[in-house]
């Protein structure tokens, strides 16, 4: 067994159950619903379609990131247990809580100066963070060294694809990242916009697609143009998606007539509450291992 832990945050948009059987420890984000402070705690506080419905009805929504201390609770007790820790934290290109992981680690280092503590930009998101904590997880259960998963983890991070569209716009105006206008215009003419993460781990619009048969076809096209082994990719998808489960299958069941080498069927996962805050519902994000970004 491996003499260290990984660990992670609930933006990773897994499952308990999935992080479980992999052996990940996490702790949770937090987000603030018409006042209310709760715990993103994948679903238990309030469900993904609660969430949504006070969305759409007006609800005010704000997140926080990890803090420091809530950081060092979950590591403590890991170090105190003998074990060394490898933290894969959200992109720092969305998020603030790297700094947070390093401010954290850099304390309890002084704490248990004999144990090891590393902490990763990720690079990714929601379930494409969830991707590579899945490898990483099947690599150290394989019998990968602590000092190999981090350069593994370094080299290869960028490789993890995140493709998102979303058919709503409402909440993408509302948190600034589109203006009015644009938004105006985008809901005439059904216009879903096509967005990925790039090489510094933020989220860019590529392209503006009319309906959401288009932006589907688009993302399952860019699969074939970006992925390992191309039409003979063989590694795992996952696709995460805010309130709606339809459009993510049309997405999920074409990837798997179109790729039929696939490690298994398509793993489909919530956006949580910390993402889904942000994007609101109706957004369908797709993840797999490509090119480099």
């Amino acid at each position: 067994m491996a003499d260290y832990v990984l660990t992670c945050c609930s933006t990773c948009d897994l499952t308990p159950v999935h992080l479980d059987r992999l052996g990940i420890r996490y702790v949770y984000f937090n987000y603030e619903l018409d006042g209310e402070q709760c715990k993103d705690d994948f679903g238990r506080t309030h469900t993904q379609h609660e969430l949504y419905r006070r969305m759409r009805a007006g609800a005010t929504v704000r997140t926080s990131q990890v803090s420091a201390g809530e950081y060092l609770d979950l590591w403590r007790s890991l170090l105190k247990a003998g074990k060394d820790v490898l933290h894969v934290a959200l992109s720092s290109g969305i998020s603030g809580t790297y700094g947070s992981a390093c401010t954290a680690r850099d304390a309890i280092r002084q704490e248990f100066p004999e144990r090891r503590i590393e902490v990763i930009d990720s690079l990714c998101a929601s379930s494409g963070l969830g991707l590579l904590l899945d490898t990483l997880a099947g690599l150290r259960n394989d019998g990968m060294s602590m000092d190999r998963l981090v350069a593994w983890a370094e080299a290869h991070k960028a490789e993890v694809n995140h493709w998102f569209f979303s058919s709503d716009l409402t909440f993408f105006v509302r948190g600034g990242r589109i203006s009015r206008a644009a938004g105006a215009m985008g809901g005439l003419l059904r216009i879903c916009p096509v967005m990925e993460m790039d090489d510094e781990g933020a989220l860019q619009v590529r392209e503006k697609v009319r309906t959401k048969l288009r932006a589907q076809r688009r993302m399952v096209r860019k699969m074939h143009e970006l992925a390992q082994g191309g039409d003979g990719y063989a590694r795992k998808v996952f696709i995460s998606h805010s309130d709606c489960l339809r459009d993510a299958r049309g997405v999920g069941d074409r990837i798997e007539r179109e790729f039929p080498h696939l490690d298994g069927h398509v793993h489909y996962f919530d956006i949580g509450t910390t993402i889904g805050c942000h994007t609101g519902p109706g957004t369908v994000a797709l993840f797999f291992w490509g090119t480099r970004r």
